[in-house]
């Protein structure tokens, strides 16, 4: 364990690169020494905020390229870059890289040119990065592939019981802000797209599909939706049980987590207690009509479903606290 570690955010301008860049600043162990940005590099860091550097808090740095920061030298370095680009960088010869994007959460190249749509392009190095959502598979090594929002809550909601349900017919029905989409605008994005409309999209193709089945170890059903909300994600899934209480494992697994919230009988999860926040609630239901149980997750798709995680992810590798620098209170309004 080290009493502090130095920070390089690559993709800093980004949802997840401003996400993960305010956790960094509030984290009593992590010291930013770099943040990339090819758009902004050169200017300051109230170029992306104004209310950066403000109040005598911990300062950031003028932003530099995205090559500069990655070279920097940082004991973590962050990569908040959309999938092929993220792909295609060579990391760091020192330090813990994180990456937040899908480019290196499988093993088999296929996978990408699948499902994500793109040949990788340092498939043969695929095998080094390993994949970490920490209340299921903690983090180990110096590349760490961090998961995707909607396999997070599906995860966490399913994981502890993947022994004890049925692996057929598995449904996970997904509903996420629109910050899930990126920042970069697309026609679907617009107010008029998204306001006062609720719609699936990348129906049984979406890239989210293969990493929770690679993860429970059977495939499931996965239907997106996006919200007219900018963040939050719920995942509502149904399932049919082995015979085992399924409530009790889910309590078992969660008991000392400071993250993940088994919440009591009868309550149900809410965006408006996640958002914003590193947090995770899940709430569990018999269906009154069919064998079926229900399990729902919610989380902030920014905060345990990218950044928040990523963070989480370092803590542990670093031996600090593993909730240092998250935001896990909320309050409803």
């Amino acid at each position: 364990m080290q009493n502090m570690a130095s920070v390089s955010i690559v993709g800093a301008a980004g949802y997840t690169g401003q996400e993960t860049l305010d956790r960094v600043l509030a984290h009593p162990q992590l010291e930013l020494v770099a943040i990339g940005s090819d758009s902004l590099a050169g200017q300051p860091a109230t170029a992306l905020d104004p209310r950066l550097n403000r109040n005598g808090g911990k300062r950031a740095p003028i932003f530099i390229t995205n090559d500069a920061a990655l070279a920097c030298g940082a004991d973590i370095t962050f990569v908040c870059l959309p999938n092929e680009r993220a792909a295609a960088i060579e990391p760091p010869a020192r330090g813990v890289v994180i990456d937040l994007s899908g480019a290196h959460r499988f093993d088999d190249a296929e996978v990408y040119r699948r499902w994500y749509g793109f040949d990788h392009p340092r498939a043969g190095e695929l095998g080094r990065w390993s994949y970490a959502l920490p209340e299921l598979v903690p983090p180990h090594g110096t590349l760490i592939a961090n998961p995707g929002c909607y396999a997070t809550a599906a995860l966490l909601a399913l994981g502890p019981l993947a022994g004890a349900i049925d692996p057929a017919g598995v449904v996970v029905d997904g509903k996420s802000g629109m910050t899930g989409a990126g920042k970069v605008p697309r026609p679907s994005m617009h107010a008029g797209a998204v306001l006062e409309n609720i719609s699936p999209y990348k129906v049984g193709v979406h890239q989210h599909a293969p990493e929770i089945a690679a993860h429970l170890g059977f495939d499931v059903t996965f239907v997106p939706h996006l919200l007219p909300v900018r963040r939050g994600l719920l995942a509502t899934c149904y399932v049919r049980s082995g015979g085992a209480g399924l409530r009790a494992l889910l309590e078992a697994h969660y008991a000392d987590s400071p993250v993940v919230t088994v919440l009591p009988e009868g309550a149900t999860p809410d965006l408006s207690r996640v958002r914003h926040t590193d947090a995770a609630e899940i709430a569990l239901f018999d269906d009154g009509f069919t064998d079926r149980t229900i399990v729902i997750c919610a989380v902030d798709n920014l905060g345990k479903g990218a950044a928040g995680q990523a963070v989480q992810n370092a803590n542990l590798l670093f031996g600090f606290p593993e909730a240092a620098g998250l935001r896990l209170s909320g309050v409803l309004v």
